[in-house]
């Protein structure tokens, strides 16, 4: 069995650049004692020798130090609800949470070194795809992680926080079968994206139950944003045999379609029945009210938030993936299959 390497130490710095443990210490807390070209030295050395500093350890100078909630887009209605959970858990001990958004440009051990010397006690990071450079930088140094909704899972032994996507998928599916529609459309985010995966299958395991084929281009991935949703839903809209209903694998998408039907003259939901995912603050205002599944976001937050401070302690938790349950939240913007559409199967 290969041996991990070993995390370098201030010592091993010193001994690399020839100076004392002391004067490595300095350029690392930025003190302004230390001569131009040592301090060049010692920082040059520092990126080759990967150091990480050790996580602070509570004390009353440090206090027990933040939560980073950390994005690697822009902040969107999902993230509002994930930060509002994750902020309010963090009010009720006291803790402060940081948000960031990683755009991926740093190098990971300085993207590390920069969390540690914030003093930060844990990460939580949403959405996002980590490398197992990343992972192993974090471990080296005892940096606690909780992904939510993760894009990825380079181990099964990282701490993630979701929902039961595929019940979701599956009811919402389920849903717009009820109402008569057999010509159904998925349009999901990355492909790869686990999130996207579960929601896909729990789409396709509905319509199999039923005995409804799904076409190839009923399918179609892109990433979960609006003008995805837009470009998508054209796509599908344009087909010979258009669907009558489609389920969008988020809000945002939903209302990308929504706006795709409207300009192409299509009616919702006389028209074509359309169901999002998530429940953001978007679904009640869209036109008419968008049906979705509601994924539980501010709970996730704060079920993030504790389980990251639990591992900052040096806890045991019960399991490395938390789902939290999704429920179907009917509004206007699904409706019978008219059978002037010719709703059946394609």
């Amino acid at each position: 069995m290969p041996v991990s390497p070993r995390r370098a130490t201030l010592a091993t710095v010193a001994a690399s650049a020839g100076v004392s443990v002391a004067t490595v210490s300095k350029v690392l807390n930025g003190r302004s004692d230390v001569a131009p070209a040592t301090r060049s030295l010692v920082q040059s050395l520092l990126q080759q020798h990967d150091y990480v500093a050790p996580s602070p350890r509570r004390t009353e100078a440090t206090g027990v130090g933040t939560i980073e909630v950390q994005f690697d887009t822009d902040l969107t209605a999902y993230s509002a609800e994930i930060i509002q959970g994750a902020v309010e858990a963090g009010a009720e001990v006291g803790i402060g949470v940081v948000i960031s958004i990683r755009r991926g440009r740093e190098r990971t051990p300085g993207w590390v070194r920069s969390l540690i010397s914030a003093g930060r006690r844990a990460l939580i990071a949403v959405t996002s795809e980590l490398t197992s450079a990343q992972l192993t930088a974090l471990s080296r140094a005892h940096l606690p992680l909780v992904v939510i909704d993760p894009l990825n899972l380079p181990s099964v032994r990282v701490t993630s926080i979701g929902s039961t996507n595929f019940t979701g998928g599956f009811a919402a599916t389920q849903h717009l079968l009820s109402l008569g529609h057999r010509r159904i459309a998925y349009l999901g985010g990355p492909a790869s994206a686990a999130c996207n995966q579960a929601r896909l299958h729990g789409y396709r395991a509905a319509m199999e139950a039923e005995g409804v084929p799904v076409p190839p281009a009923y399918v179609q991935t892109g990433r979960f944003h609006y003008h995805d949703g837009m470009v998508t839903g054209a796509a599908v809209l344009d087909l010979a045999q258009a669907p009558t209903a489609i389920f969008a694998a988020n809000d945002e998408m939903a209302l990308g379609v929504m706006e795709a039907a409207r300009a192409r003259g299509l009616r919702i939901p006389e028209d074509l029945s359309v169901v999002g995912f998530d429940d953001t603050q978007l679904a009640p205002m869209a036109s008419p009210p968008l049906t979705t599944v509601r994924q539980p976001l501010r709970e996730m937050g704060g079920v993030a938030l504790r389980t990251a401070l639990r591992l900052a302690a040096g806890e045991k938790i019960d399991s490395h993936h938390v789902e939290l349950a999704t429920e179907l939240i009917v509004r206007g913007s699904t409706a019978p299959a008219s059978p002037a559409s010719g709703a059946s199967a394609p």
